[in-house]
């Protein structure tokens, strides 16, 4: 797990860092840091250390220190080192240090100008966390320079001109191949499309102690989705591993049924009654004989997916919610919302489905999304899943949003939400809590696309859903698998 704090968070975090050791030496744990991860670079890129040529983008403030004292300490490894003015005015101890290893400095008059010619690595120490989004454009014309001669760039602590809260990356923003953050994830590192400016996220620990600050977000591994999934144990049956309940699917929109049951059987499903459109079921009971089409016993519900304009919706969800079972509410399903949801609803919005719901535009939504899904979970009461390029997931009333593990672009396709919400379900029957089940499901589709890359329609990609929960194992299960584990010969 990753765990990302804010602007605020962390400034208030360094400051008890302070008062112990004194910002001059944070300051230099983090230069240490970040030469050592930058001269790793030089030897992967350019073959070694000593002769390569190094520029560094100086802003103000402490970043800009950080990345000076790094590149004295570069210079004295015999890096030619260079610094340019990028903005503002430069740590003046930062700077006499770099000139005193024999580093050069000049202003950034001209800086779209500059010469990049035989450069083979530049620091990014621009803009910190506290940088406003975006760069001037004589410094965008440099990156785009660098980006054209495809010279790697480092970023300190973050790129500069990617908005640090908000995941916000503008045009002309820094394109880093590694950043080396301090302290810990800030959550520009963990949500598109900053995420991916970040590159390689590197963290360099100079001292803070985030031990009694709760994070902003939880970004989730695979490893912990390996963890957390519920598997079946020799005793379970198909009541144990969960009966779901899908009502999913119109004239209209038949593949919603299909694709939303596909990802509740290949989400490991003991048992799936699909109760929705007449032509969905159709093609159900030729493509998965396993599914039964008749009222009975269920652990969690599916509705919404392809409903269309429904006459009926009100009425439909109003009564699953007074049944009180786990309920996934998908698509079409959210325009027929009671005022309020209990905490076992998990609503599945994309962008702009999450603003209509909250009555705003969709670019509110996107330029704050950890906001919006926060605010969605504490006006609705129920869990919510925002989906998109991050995947997000919130409760009422808790800090902390849930970040599911990234996938290819790929599976931002028709019916992949479909699909998810069949998935979450499944989970849900199992016995799982919402906020778990709805990372869980995200983070396993956003896997098997990553492991089964290509543009796989999202009835395949169910399938390969469940060959990557078949290679999760409890670690009593693994070891039993080994040959001659618990026994002796």
């Amino acid at each position: 797990m990753r765990y990302a704090y804010t602007v605020t968070q962390t400034r208030r975090l360094e400051e008890a860092a302070f008062a112990v050791v004194g910002d001059a030496a944070l300051m230099q744990r983090a230069a240490h840091g970040l030469s050592i991860s930058a001269a790793d670079l030089l030897l992967r890129t350019h073959g070694g250390v000593y002769g390569a040529r190094v520029l560094i983008l100086v802003g103000p403030g402490n970043n800009g220190g950080d990345a000076l004292y790094a590149g004295q300490r570069l210079a004295r490894r015999g890096c030619a080192v260079t610094a340019v003015q990028a903005l503002g005015r430069p740590h003046e101890a930062g700077l006499a240090a770099l000139r005193g290893a024999g580093g050069r400095f000049i202003d950034g008059e001209s800086l779209a100008e500059h010469d990049l010619t035989d450069v083979d690595l530049i620091i990014d120490g621009v803009l910190g966390i506290g940088g406003r989004p975006g760069l001037p454009d004589d410094l965008a014309a440099l990156v785009a320079g660098a980006a054209g001669s495809e010279i790697p760039i480092v970023a300190v602590d973050l790129p500069s001109g990617v908005d640090t809260d908000t995941g916000q990356a503008p045009a002309g923003s820094v394109q880093a191949i590694r950043t080396v953050t301090f302290g810990g994830y800030k959550p520009c590192h963990l949500i598109e499309p900053a995420a991916s400016r970040a590159g390689e996220v590197e963290v360099v620990d100079i001292g803070l102690d985030p031990s009694h600050t709760v994070p902003a977000l939880a970004s989730w591994e695979a490893a912990d989705v390996a963890a957390h999934w519920p598997l079946p144990g020799p005793t379970s049956d198909k009541y144990a591993r969960g009966v779901v309940g899908i009502d999913t699917g119109s004239t209209a929109y038949s593949g919603a049924g299909v694709l939303s049951t596909f990802g509740a059987v290949y989400g490991g499903a003991g048992m799936v009654r699909f109760l929705g459109a007449s032509g969905s079921a159709e093609i159900i009971g030729r493509e998965l004989p396993n599914v039964v089409f008749s009222e009975g016993r269920v652990q969690s519900w599916l509705v919404g997916s392809g409903w269309g304009d429904r006459a009926d919706g009100d009425d439909v969800i109003a009564g699953l919610v007074d049944e009180g079972l786990p309920l996934v509410i998908d698509a079409d399903g959210l325009a027929h919302l009671p005022d309020r949801l209990p905490g076992t609803t998990l609503l599945t919005p994309h962008a702009g489905e999450l603003a209509r719901l909250l009555g705003v535009e969709r670019a509110e939504v996107t330029a704050d999304p950890v906001a919006a899904v926060r605010r969605a979970a504490d006006e609705t009461g129920a869990t919510v899943l925002l989906k998109g390029a991050t995947q997000l997931v919130a409760t009422p009333g808790t800090e902390t949003v849930e970040v599911a593990v990234p996938g290819p672009a790929w599976t931002g396709q028709a019916g992949s939400g479909d699909v998810l919400g069949g998935l979450c379900a499944a989970v849900l029957a199992a016995g799982v809590g919402a906020r778990t089940a709805a990372v869980l499901g995200a983070s396993l589709q956003a896997m098997a696309a990553a492991r089964f890359p290509g543009p796989i329609p999202p009835q395949d990609l169910a399938r390969h859903c469940a060959v990557v929960i078949g290679e999760f194992r409890a670690p009593d299960q693994a070891s039993a698998g080994r040959p001659g584990a618990g026994s002796r010969r």
